[in-house]
């Protein structure tokens, strides 16, 4: 079994002006001709022509200094140094793309004081150690507030707050430029506008400082610095992507397309037959008058259609299944050693702490449920897309199947795949002392059987008496476990699963009846937090303890995390009923008001805690070479001897900060990434 090195700390004492630096504050301005936001930070630092323009650095808190590598300036080799050395803490706001950006700086022009980690051939040997880095974003997300500095400093109220003309100074002087006279904007096109640049480049790291400051008082725990340190390994480590499948997966959906769009044309006589307000027309002349040409709406109108337009209508279906924007991001972030790299986001949710995808989102792939995935895989390399077209009823439905396997361990390595069984389920019936749950998690039962058999007072098993009410336990399982009722059923699709409408609210009704404690669980965590915000009492219900603070209020974990919102208030629904309201960032990512209640933030409080069991046992599995995480389930990148039990059992025991929940994780291997049958 291949073992994670232990951190190895460069200390070199560095002195200036016979003050030791401890710790530093950095912001760069760089530029690239790779887009960042389609090809990530790993991916544009290595460009060729990557430069860092401005280093702007305040030591030990002092006044923050520019220097203008553009016009000749060099940094200082006491600060060259102190990037490198471990024992200099270093902050930065998305501190990610400082530590990756010096890295390659670094390693280029000063390759003396570049020191990467990790074993032998893994890719965290290119990249600065993050243990000595700490992030003011993951500092923000912690205490409930935005991943944007400037919103951050909007909702904190700081007096130094981040220069508004930034994003057009960094159009200007970061992206190559849009004038056929040169290929970029220098300081002496705009000698006034790079002195613009310069004070931007310093008030970002004042207001950085000012966040820093601000929230001196709640500070992210020693244990979340530890998975930030993992989370950032992973990152560094990357992916692998098969990159031939990729280029003829691409290929072939351009080419899928171009015949769906002529067979398209052909059926239905319109120029552009992806057109929606056309192909509304086509259907109403065809006595078919439509609202929508969802994708769910299409499904439906499929069975009654006349097959004519049955036929237009699948074809819509396969085109709108068109798989080539996960390979294109595939493609923009590969890097030259063919990994994707910066896939993670720390922190993404700030409600729950969980993860959150980047580039080509880990997190909402398709899943794949072909028998001969191996089969499709060649026949896309070999790039035979007639033969393909021939074996298969959609291309486009394969290419979207085989998306996960594009994903692939190196040479002479496995993957294997491993996840937390019914994880929200088990932390939910743990909270709640939901016992009879808890029995079925320990005695290896099917939550979704048992559930319907304590619903209908019958016994039900999977393939065996009374299998058809599996389904009404499982669509109740996944909907109401956090209040949902009726509309929450049908969100779940349980119309289209077969279920009546009538029988929607009996479900609901059952459910409750059965999960009593689950129910009372809601309403105890809904009481604690009215009363932490009313009257500032601290509350605690079994492992969790509610409680306000300097206008937040905090719902501490038993990890040792804590949940953070910002000016909680009591305040109306719509029902006429009070509700909690706190200030966050809303579904369309503004800052906002957000109303709550006690199933809401118990949804939260089992999310994070889910999110602290994986992080727990992603540390358990840290002397592997971690690839990627969705969730509840952990990808290694594996030597041949290692086996799937080992890692399983390792994955499956419970954390010391709740020793007896009842956890289970199983896997499998494979040469290629994929969701097991």
């Amino acid at each position: 079994m291949v073992c994670r090195p232990l951190w190895v700390w460069r200390t070199i004492m560095i002195w200036k002006d016979d003050i030791e630096i401890e710790e530093m504050s950095i912001d760069l301005e760089t530029r690239s001709s790779v887009d960042i936001g389609k090809c990530g930070a790993y991916r544009y630092a290595e460009s060729e022509d990557f430069e860092i323009l401005l280093f702007a650095v305040s030591i030990n808190g002092g006044p923050v200094t520019v220097y203008d590598l553009a016009r000749g300036e060099n940094v200082p080799e006491h600060i060259i140094k102190a990037v490198s050395d471990d024992s200099v803490i270093k902050y930065a706001f998305n501190a990610a793309f400082e530590r990756v950006c010096l890295s390659v700086w670094l390693r280029r022009n000063h390759p003396e004081h570049f020191f990467g980690y990790g074993l032998p051939g893994d890719a965290t040997q290119n990249y600065l150690a993050p243990v000595s880095w700490r992030c003011t974003m993951v500092l923000a997300a912690y205490n409930g507030l935005p991943l944007s500095l400037a919103q951050v400093g909007a909702a904190l109220k700081l007096e130094t707050q981040k220069m508004k003309e930034g994003r057009d100074l960094i159009r200007y002087f970061c992206t190559p430029s849009r004038s056929q006279l040169r290929d970029w904007n220098i300081p002496s096109d705009a000698p006034e506008k790079w002195d613009l640049f310069k004070a931007y480049n310093k008030r970002d790291v004042e207001t950085e400082m000012a966040v820093k400051e601000r929230l001196k008082n709640y500070p992210v725990p020693d244990s979340v610095w530890e998975e930030y340190f993992l989370d950032q390994e992973i990152n560094d480590r990357g992916i692998m992507i098969d990159r031939d499948l990729v280029a003829e997966a691409i290929r072939m959906d351009e080419t899928s397309r171009e015949n769906l769009m002529a067979e398209m044309k052909e059926k239905t006589g319109l120029d552009n037959p992806n057109s929606v307000q056309q192909m509304k027309g086509f259907l109403a002349e065809n006595g078919m008058e439509v609202d929508s040409l969802g994708k769910k709406q299409v499904k439906a109108m499929i069975p009654d259609a006349p097959e004519k337009i049955a036929d237009v209508l699948s074809l819509r279906l396969q085109l709108a299944k068109s798989s080539v924007k996960k390979y294109q991001a595939m493609e923009n972030a590969v890097c030259a050693d063919g990994r994707c790299h910066g896939m993670f986001q720390f922190y993404g949710a700030n409600r729950s702490g969980r993860w959150a995808g980047r580039l080509v989102q880990l997190q909402n792939l398709p899943q794949n449920h072909m028998p001969d995935l191996e089969q499709a895989r060649g026949l896309v390399k070999s790039g035979d897309y007639e033969m393909m077209d021939m074996l298969y009823d959609s291309v486009p439905g394969v290419l979207s199947e085989l998306i996960r396997t594009a994903f692939v361990p190196r040479p002479g390595y496995k993957f294997i795949v491993a996840d937390f069984s019914a994880i929200e389920a088990r932390v939910l019936s743990y909270l709640a002392g939901e016992e009879w749950r808890s029995e079925v998690f320990k005695n290896g039962g099917d939550i979704y059987c048992a559930s319907a058999s304590q619903m209908f007072g019958v016994p039900v098993e999977k393939h065996g008496q009374n299998s058809h009410l599996r389904q009404k336990g499982k669509i109740a399982e996944l909907a109401l476990g956090y209040g949902g009722a009726v509309g929450a059923l049908k969100a779940m699709g349980a119309l289209e699963m077969g279920l009546a409408e009538e029988e929607l609210q009996p479900l609901v009704d059952a459910w409750r009846k059965s999960n009593p404690n689950i129910v009372r669980y809601w309403w105890a965590v809904d009481s604690a937090v009215k009363g932490a915000i009313n009257g500032h009492i601290t509350t605690r219900i079994g492992c969790v303890e509610i409680c306000w603070k300097s206008g937040m209020l905090f719902i501490d974990l038993p990890s040792g995390r804590r949940l953070a919102y910002v000016k909680p208030k009591i305040g109306m629904n719509k029902f006429g009923g009070e509700s909690v309201l706190y200030q966050g960032l809303d579904g369309s990512k503004k800052w906002n008001w957000i109303e709550s209640y006690g199933p809401k933030f118990v949804e939260n409080i089992v999310q994070a805690i889910s999110r602290d069991l994986l992080a727990n046992a992603m540390s358990t599995l840290s002397f592997c070479q971690i690839v990627g995480h969705v969730h509840d389930e952990v990808i290694i990148e594996a030597s041949p001897e290692v086996s799937v039990e080992s890692l399983c059992d390792l994955m499956g025991r419970p954390p010391e900060w709740m020793p007896d929940i009842c956890l289970r994780a199983d896997g499998y291997q494979c040469g290629f990434y994929m969701k097991d049958a």
